[in-house]
């Protein structure tokens, strides 16, 4: 239990420096949300004041952070000047929306480079394996905006998915499978995005582990003993391959999450991503400092996950969880 202790002690460190180093580089960012009112002649430079005091942007940045840390602890994680709310409720409800859409779009993703990697692999130096080569290839070199964009337009030239939102309008009056359908159907193309964008580097990843259990020594023993090469994949390089792999889902996570930010902008996905992007222009800090938090907690979950399967999968680990 060592192990797990000393992971999730890591993981607490690394989000208390983000926070510390997103709330500094946010003080070090020219201009604040006030800024545009001491422009407007309508509002006095005492009102601009009062705001100021009101919302604590006046005191010293070590009390701001105290206090935005307390805040934290009890789930508000600081106050929106833009929507005039605690900063945990706006989060949450766009964080719901995040990870449906990149827990669906992890669990695809694995779904077809799982299989379809180990299929390459046992398939090495056929046509299979080369054709997997390069469409891989070809999707790698395709950023995820253009990805995106140019399934909007097949969306907006064929009308066959919506563009944009999370549901049609008057969705609210269908039944509950009715509205399920509608949900599940706009996320067809955000999610499509996603995996094309991530499916490439988890399929090379999925290849390489695979291949590298292939060529080791005692795979290459077994090898001279006559067994079957299918035999020798499933049976015997798939298991010792688990260990990368494991360690491989949580970079995935990792991956998703920042991909699924720009998708949800391009597409009108109602997440983080739309959330951050407007709180970033209107120089929102706490919405911002929040969200980044967030997605790094998410981020540092995905990890932990990982090392809970690799304490689950390898004895190594269990018996001398120090050594690692």
């Amino acid at each position: 239990m060592r192990y797990l202790f000393r992971r999730a002690l890591q993981a607490i460190l690394l989000l208390w420096g983000v926070s510390i180093l997103t709330f500094i580089f946010s003080e070090l960012a020219p201009g604040n949300y006030f800024d545009e009112m001491r422009l407007d002649p309508r509002i006095s430079a005492e009102t601009v004041a009062s705001l100021r005091g009101a919302y604590q942007l006046d005191r010293p940045l070590p009390v701001r952070y105290l206090h935005w840390l307390a805040s934290v602890l009890h789930g508000e994680m600081g106050f929106s000047f833009a929507y005039d709310s605690p900063v945990g409720a706006l989060l949450w409800a766009r964080a719901r929306n995040t990870l449906l859409l990149t827990a669906t779009a992890t669990a695809l993703v694995w779904f077809i480079a799982l299989p379809l990697g180990i299929w390459s692999t046992a398939s090495r130096w056929r046509w299979p394996d080369r054709v997997v080569s390069w469409v891989t290839a070809g999707l790698l070199i395709v950023p995820e905006l253009v990805l995106a964009l140019g399934l909007l337009i097949f969306a907006v030239r064929s009308g066959w998915f919506p563009t944009g939102g999370l549901a049609s309008s008057g969705s609210e009056v269908l039944a509950p499978l009715g509205r399920l359908r509608d949900t599940l159907w706009h996320m067809v193309l955000p999610v499509t995005a996603l995996v094309l964008a991530s499916l490439p580097v988890l399929l090379r990843h999925v290849r390489a582990a695979m291949r590298e259990a292939l060529d080791a020594p005692f795979m290459r023993a077994a090898e001279g003993f006559g067994i079957p090469r299918r035999r020798l994949v499933y049976r015997y390089a798939l298991p010792a391959a688990v260990n990368p792999l494991l360690s491989l889902f949580g970079f995935s996570v990792g991956t998703l999450l920042s991909g699924s930010l720009l998708i949800e902008i391009v597409m009108s996905w109602p997440g983080l991503g739309p959330l951050l992007l407007e709180a970033i222009l209107a120089r929102d800090v706490y919405v911002v400092i929040g969200g980044v938090l967030l997605s790094a907690t998410f981020l540092v979950t995905g990890s932990f996950v990982a090392d809970l399967l690799l304490y689950w999968a390898d004895p190594r680990i269990r018996t001398d969880g120090s050594a690692l």
